[in-house]
């Protein structure tokens, strides 16, 4: 009976999710109803689904608005009405106009106006909404003899006068204003309260054929999604036989590549694949993969695969991912089983200079009406909700922070208790759509079928659900995206190439599983720069396990993770790696468990272990065992089907007779970390990456530096990249006008620095003088290039600063008088070709004043760091001359050590109090690893950048030294301001008039 019902996806307008609004509803009698949430349909699939699951009978349309005044309301007859619904919606919604008063003409959908809607001539399929409030105005309206076009519209967007507030709030917060200042017309009124079914049959009792018009335009609306079917583009070429036959094809090629001589177990493998993807209708998945794979091929760009789809055979040998899943025994039922609805999962990583044309190649090829990126919201956070909220009610600025630090409301004032109480009740609300980091889906109906799309700023559509409701429904994504590491490497191989002459095949991956270079990088951590190998916690997991093999390293990829680590269970991997004993004990107390995970001595790693546990060890189906390992994502968790195959797990397991502590410790693992957790191939793709740059970090150290640095670096600051090129013989120039380009360069060992680095430097000023430079020659001074370029004096002056005319042979200040007398006051230079070279009037200056530090203050301010070493800036003499390679003979004891920060993390311990682990680098240039506990961490805190003394126990676990700190001291950097204070005047009288 009801018309007009919005869930909180009419953003920043309704107060209600979809489910509660279901629930409300079914408690106030009624047993139909039409969500038409406000110019969106992003909760329509999932209200359909959820209305199954309450016996609900759904209707879906859309609430069409010009901001909050109402246009009309258009309902579905069906799945053909949805889909003219969300073909009239996307435009709008891409460009940005309004509806028009009138609706245009649908074939499967009904057009409700509103009372006022002052047009009498109606299509069949258009009537009259009329509300409670409004009954009282029929009598005196045209409408009164057209009965039969009068239909009830209550709308629905609160449960009561909260709802209502909360309402209010959201519309202040959209439109940015005070409370006290939102005008009537921006808000709903509060007449939009949910009214119980006799209640409302009552108010239109004397109106029977309004309630019969009603019903029978309600129970003529029908609409299904027949959830669980797979509705991704169903076939690549002319038909389903076809595309086999195809990937038949593809992957017998593929063999001969892969496996020169595949032995039977490769052959019986490849075939057991091809029948289960045939017979569960994957095989166009798999080819359009392939196709996106074969075009970035052709186009030379580098890529990785990877995702559970990379433990398939198949991928291998389609070259989608370079994992052989017969060498690292990969859980085949991970990747597919008989019983899996969906599609393996395949990310695919290409460099951030190539992913937005994958991209583009996948919409025009496949339609862009069939593609779109997924969507995903933006949601209420309660911290951030406190700000928003409290500015509307424009509380000042103290305050607000006053609140978000602690919000009690105990101690606040009025104002703050309803910041704190309404900040609680939308957090978690969405706030608006944005898309899905990666996912785009490809579908056989078109997009239209399932949602209307918005226009995100990289000029794609997007669905307004999110990933979840599209694996409901069947649409399965492609992750298409980018990282730097893949860009590191593609440009390392050219910088190689340019400065060596030598050609690499980076994608000879079993060599570099052998290669006893990068076994010896692996096995003490030395992998700056290498793809998720290089943080310190990695450096120190790859050291304790001296992962010196490609099996080890891709359990350390996997064991690293968040959840791994939370559980104790990375810990214990480490434990059983090093003490047998251990190992053996693992074994004795849970020989079936063992036996499931022997490769990793008993302990959980990665995502098959998960379905492995809950399959082989309690008992669960494989469809079931995946249905665990998808609900450790918390939305999924909220469903009923998570809540019933966790119990069983339990139960299952007591079945079995084990004992209730070992069925808790074995759930707390898979609780902690499944989330989290890579599959086996992910974490083997990952690694086969890592091999690549370790490769190239061990044999050409200061190219692949250069790419990093040229990349945005990684998980360090360019500093240190550059200190690392330096440890490997790079000689480091400051950027030059006549050496250096927009990037870093490798000319021999000289490595100098890209104008990119330079703050302040504009890249139009780059880009002109690189193609002077390129046109007509290197300059020859300073006169040269302000004629030759077009520069204004404050970027020209950057240039001197960095010393990028060096070549001049003149001092830094007597370039900078020059300039200014060469500039005077002009904004920018403007050259003009001239026949002949114009000379300019030289002076003879006399000897300027320099401090020795100049240099490096100014490289501070431009670069954000000294090319010189942070320790030659000390202002006193370094208190200690202890090295890291000393403190492998000081075990045990306590020392004092210099240390130049690197990096910090910060943590908590098991009782919730603040420590942390530092990262420094000693005098000599190496690392240096500190531990700062609760006690020693609250009185000796870090302080910014710079060098500190370090006193502290020198401590070591299986071959990882570092150092659990006292106290910690900040020393202080020469001041260059002091130096030259007596030094000003003079200098001031130096420069031209």
């Amino acid at each position: 009976m009801l018309t007009n019902c919005h869930s909180y996806y009419s953003f920043k307008y309704g107060t209600i999710s979809t489910e509660d609004l279901i629930k409300v509803l079914i408690h106030h009698g009624y047993t139909t109803f039409a969500l038409t949430d406000i110019n969106n349909t992003a909760a329509s699939i999932d209200f359909v689904r959820l209305a199954a699951q309450h016996n609900i009978r759904p209707v879906v349309g859309v609430d069409f608005r010009n901001g909050t005044q109402q246009q009309y309301v258009v309902l579905a007859k069906n799945n053909a009405g949805f889909r003219e619904i969300n073909e009239y919606l996307t435009p709008h919604l891409h460009e940005k106009v309004n509806f028009d008063s009138h609706a245009p003409s649908f074939d499967n959908a009904y057009v409700i106006y509103p009372f006022t809607y002052a047009n009498d001539e109606l299509r069949d399929n258009e009537y009259i909404g009329i509300s409670p409030e409004e009954l009282k105005q029929l009598p005196f309206s045209p409408w009164k003899n057209r009965l039969d076009k009068l239909v009830i519209k209550h709308t629905c967007t609160f449960r009561n006068k909260h709802d209502y507030n909360a309402h209010r709030l959201l519309r202040a917060i959209d439109n940015n204003t005070l409370l006290s200042k939102l005008p009537q017309c921006e808000q709903a009124s509060e007449t939009d309260t949910i009214l119980p079914y006799e209640e409302l049959m009552n108010r239109f009792a004397a109106y029977p054929q309004l309630i019969e018009n009603t019903n029978l335009l309600l129970n003529s609306c029908s609409i299904d999604f027949s959830f669980g079917t797979n509705k991704n583009k169903q076939v690549f070429t002319r038909n389903k036989q076809a595309d086999f036959e195809l990937l038949k094809q593809r992957c017998e090629e593929g063999l001969a590549y892969r496996f020169p001589h595949p032995n039977e177990t490769v052959i019986k493998r490849m075939h057991k694949e091809l029948e289960v993807i045939r017979d569960l209708g994957f095989c166009a998945y798999f080819l359009v993969t392939l196709d996106i794979i074969d075009y970035a091929r052709r186009q030379g760009y580098y890529y990785i695969g990877r995702g559970s789809g990379a433990n398939s055979l198949l991928a291998y040998l389609l070259r989608i991912t370079n994992v052989d899943p017969i060498d690292l025994d990969l859980y085949f039922e991970r990747f597919i089983n008989p019983f899996r609805q969906s599609p393996p999962d395949f990310d695919i990583d290409f460099s951030w200079t190539d992913r937005d044309d994958v991209t583009r190649y996948i919409f025009e090829t496949y339609g862009y009406d069939h593609v779109a990126l997924l969507g995903s919201y933006v949601t209420f956070k309660y911290k951030s909700a406190i700000r928003e909220i409290a500015k509307v009610f424009g509380l000042p600025d103290d305050e607000i922070v006053a609140l978000q630090q602690n919000p009690s409301v105990a101690t606040s004032t009025k104002y703050g208790q309803w910041v704190i109480k309404y900040s609680q009740f939308i957090d978690g609300f969405p706030s608006h759509c944005s898309i899905h980091s990666s996912g785009i889906i490809i579908s056989e109906e078109p997009m239209s079928s399932y949602s209307s799309t918005e226009l995100l700023p990289k000029g794609f559509p997007s669905t307004q659900f999110d990933m979840y409701i599209a694996e409901d429904v069947g649409l399965h994504k492609f992750d298409i995206l980018s990282q730097r590491g893949l860009s590191k490497i593609k440009d390392a191989l050219n910088i190689i190439r340019e400065n060596t002459g030598t050609e690499i095949d980076i994608d000879n991956i079993e060599r570099l599983k052998h290669d006893e270079q990068i076994k010896e990088l692996l096995k003490v951590g030395k992998a700056i720069g290498c793809f998720y190998v290089e943080s310190p916690a990695m450096r120190m997991l790859l050291t304790k396990l001296k992962a010196d093999d490609y099996l080890r390293l891709v359990a350390a990829s996997s064991i690293i993770r968040p959840g791994v680590a939370k559980s104790g269970m990375m810990r214990e991997y480490i434990l059983r790696f090093q003490d047998e004993q251990r190992r053996e004990q693992a074994r004795n107390d849970l020989p079936e468990l063992y036996k499931l995970l022997e490769e990793t001595y008993g302990v959980m790693v990665y995502q098959e272990d998960v379905i492995k546990v809950a399959h082989y060890f309690a008992g669960l189906s494989l469809d079931e065992a995946d249905v665990l390992r998808r609900g450790m994502s918390w939305k999924f968790r909220q469903r009923n089907e998570f809540w019933k195959v966790r119990d069983k797990f339990f139960s299952n397991c007591r079945n079995k007779g084990y004992a209730e502590q070992t069925i808790s410790d074995i759930w707390r693992q898979i609780e902690s970390f499944a989330n989290y957790a890579f599959a086996k191939g992910h974490s083997a793709s990952y690694a086969v990456e890592s091999y690549q740059a370790l490769f190239l970090k061990a044999y050409f150290p200061r190219e692949y530096m250069v790419a990093t640095l040229n990349n945005g670096g990684g998980f360090y600051r360019a500093e240190l990249y550059l200190h690392e090129a330096r440890m490997h013989g790079a000689i480091i120039e400051a950027p030059c006008v006549n050496r250096s380009d927009w990037p870093c360069t490798m000319q021999g060992k000289h490595l100098f620095l890209g104008f990119f680095m330079l703050f302040g430097l504009e890249k139009k000023s780059v880009e002109m003088l690189l193609n002077e430079r390129g046109l007509f020659g290197q300059f020859h001074d300073l006169s040269d290039f302000v004629t030759r370029v077009p520069v204004s004096l404050e970027q020209l002056l950057i240039l001197i600063r960095i010393d990028a005319f060096r070549f001049t042979g003149k001092t830094k200040k007597e370039l900078l008088w020059e300039a200014h007398y060469l500039l005077g006051h002009a904004k920018v230079t403007k050259p003009e070709p001239t026949l002949f070279q114009t000379r300019t009037k030289e002076f003879e200056l006399p000897v300027l004043w320099e401090h020795e530090l100049e240099d490096a203050f100014d490289e501070l301010e431009l670069l954000g760091f000294p090319l010189t070493s942070p320790f030659a800036l000390l202002e006193k003499q370094i208190p200690s001359l202890l090295k890291a390679a000393d403190l492998a003979h000081c075990i045990n004891q306590t020392v004092a050590i210099v240390g130049y920060l690197i990096t910090r993390k910060p943590t908590r311990t098991s009782s919730g109090e603040s420590m942390s682990f530092g990262t420094f680098l000693d005098i000599d240039g190496y690392w240096l690893d500190t531990v700062h506990f609760a006690d020693s961490f609250k009185r000796y805190p870090f302080r910014g950048p710079g060098c500190y003394l370090i006193r502290g126990k020198v401590v070591e676990e299986y071959g990882f030294i570092s150092v659990e700190v006292n106290q910690l001291y900040r020393l202080n950097n020469k001041s260059l301001e002091e130096n030259t204070r007596l030094k000003k005047t003079e200098n001031r009288a130096m420069l031209p008039a």
